[in-house]
């Protein structure tokens, strides 16, 4: 026993150190923020109400949802509980990418176990209630096969490999960009020995492609305002990489268009991120299977980049996690190749402390980093402005079943100006479709306040103020973080072809649609009470008495 204690205490030591780093901070007073709470609501609609369709309005698949509700069956339904899922998910992980290494040799593992320890991105997706923990597990495994299945292409090794590559299908709605490359990988390692198998493979994947095409079609083709609140630029993969390899995430929901130059970040960020690089140029050197894992990565982030660009999603770090263990297992194979024993720990000591410093010292760390969107900061606020019955409570951005976890809104009259009705409230004429296609020339005029928008302010005045006794109350909720310029500012970028272009029309419009709303309930009734907190404003107006 103490023998095999001694031959396992660095993955021991390792794994301690992963489980403390993802317990620091678990429990986060905010709540949960708009993504998570989703996760959480569908998971907890029964089976045989509703569940089916709730999973089918979403853009993910169903796996994680039903990895939640497993979880919730059995311990609860509390914040803490729905976080930890993450956090099991993050641990097994470490042990998976060990292993992953160990193809390798063992110093190898030790190195991928180590940086997937000690990694502020996969810190950070552990607390997180959402399906990027378990994809990372899904994407290590078959990482792991596809190594085993090109040194011994033996039944067992191909599927677990199938089994991986379909949890991956069956979690991530675009991981078949990753599993397609994938098994064109393999497909070209191991095509001279199983040349007739990999045909019939390809012409049936080929053939499913044709089948598909249809479906593929409605999704390029398909109106959403969803992706309208990020741009894609070039500085979004120098994040990518700082994401996977510092301690420092930028691009975790929308990054900057400039890529950071500060002696901060350049000490925290740029330097474990060239080190990590390093490694991977390292690990080309003669070595045909690792060229053709960095191949996949690059294929994969392009076709990602052009989906970005072309307006069917936001580059964001997370979206690309499946080519994250093989950057890991690449860094770490070429670490390992050094000859140059003093540069390799140099290099790996110098990564470590970058890291695990930041992770310790740094209040917006990993484990540290508020949600400050949390819904419960919200409702914590909406409860302090005491709301009584029969008051309008106003909610802009999202709609009041975002926030029934933590509030409940029986007694009150709701409205929401959200992101699927705010066409009819900003315009009698103007559909949702034509808002999409055509708002940026549609709505310009109204963003330059060429002329009053009467509408918006009668429909406010009928919905809300007409409907108002004495002493009644309106309590307005905003989310700063989509309306957060003034009207000057909105404006100028109306008035600036290149900025009014480049700029999200979501954000213009929400800041707009803020400060109408506030400048009519002002004009009519009473501020009586306002409070800012996270990414929240709520102020409470009141109908006096005549």
């Amino acid at each position: 026993m103490l023998e095999k204690f001694k031959q396992n205490k660095g993955i021991l030591l390792i794994a301690i150190i992963a489980i403390v780093l993802r317990l620091i901070s678990i429990n986060k007073p905010d709540g949960l923020w708009n993504d998570e709470y989703v996760s959480w609501m569908i998971a907890s609609i029964p089976f045989n109400d509703g569940f089916v369709k709730a999973v089918k309005s979403q853009c993910h698949m169903p796996f994680y949802y039903l990895y939640l509700k497993f979880f919730m069956a059995l311990f609860g339904q509390s914040d803490l509980l729905l976080r930890l899922t993450s956090v099991f998910a993050g641990i097994i992980s470490v042990g998976a990418m060990y292993f992953v290494g160990k193809e390798k040799d063992k110093t190898t593992g030790l190195l991928c176990a180590g940086l997937s320890a000690i990694s502020s991105f996969l810190i950070y997706y552990s607390q997180e209630v959402r399906l990027y923990s378990i994809l990372f597990f899904f994407s290590a495994i078959t990482l792991l096969y596809t190594l085993r299945c090109i040194k011994n292409p033996s039944k067992k090794n191909f599927i677990t490999l199938g089994i991986s590559n379909f949890l991956i299908l069956f979690t991530h709605t675009i991981g078949f960009v990753f599993v397609f490359f994938d098994l064109l990988l393999i497909s070209i390692n191991l095509y001279k020995k199983y040349k007739k198998t990999i045909t019939i493979l390809w012409t049936c994947i080929f053939s499913g492609l044709i089948l598909l095409s249809p479906l593929a079609w409605k999704i390029f083709t398909t109106k959403t305002f969803s992706q309208w609140w990020g741009q894609f630029s070039i500085s979004r993969l120098g994040y990518l990489l700082t994401d996977y390899f510092s301690p420092i995430l930028t691009n975790l929901t929308n990054a900057p268009d400039t890529f950071r130059t500060d002696l901060l970040f350049i000490i925290c960020a740029i330097i474990p991120a060239i080190i990590a690089l390093f490694g991977i140029i390292k690990s080309l050197k003669n070595n045909k299977v690792n060229i053709g894992l960095l191949i996949t990565t690059i294929l994969t982030t392009a076709i990602l980049c052009i989906a970005s660009i072309t307006g069917k999603l936001v580059f964001i770090t997370k979206y690309s996690i499946e080519i994250y263990p093989i950057l890991i297992y690449l860094t770490c194979f070429g670490i390992s190749e050094l000859k140059n024993n003093k540069l390799r720990q140099i290099l790996i000591w110098t990564y470590c402390l970058i890291s695990l410093g930041y992770l310790i010292i740094s209040p917006t760390s990993a484990p540290k980093i508020r949600r400050a969107e949390g819904h419960k900061i919200m409702t914590d606020i909406l409860e302090r402005m005491a709301p009584e019955k029969d008051d309008i409570i106003l909610i802009e951005y999202y709609s009041f079943d975002r926030f029934k976890k933590y509030f409940d809104f029986t007694n009150y009259r709701i409205i929401s100006i959200n992101k699927g009705n705010f066409p009819e409230y900003l315009s009698n004429n103007i559909t949702y479709k034509e808002a999409y296609q055509n708002g940026k020339s549609l709505y310009k005029s109204m963003l330059l306040r060429e002329i009053p928008n009467t509408h918006f302010s009668s429909k406010i005045n009928n919905e809300i103020v007409k409907q108002l006794s004495p002493n009644q109350s309106i309590i307005m909720v905003t989310l700063d973080t989509v309306s957060f310029y003034p009207p000057d500012k909105v404006m100028n970028i109306a008035q600036n072809e290149t900025m009014y272009n480049k700029t999200p029309l979501l954000f213009l419009l929400f800041s707009y649609i803020k400060e109408e709303t506030f400048n009519t309930l002002a004009s009519n009734l009473a501020v009586t009470r306002i409070e800012k907190k996270g990414n929240w404003t709520i102020i409470k107006f009141t109908k006096l008495k005549n």
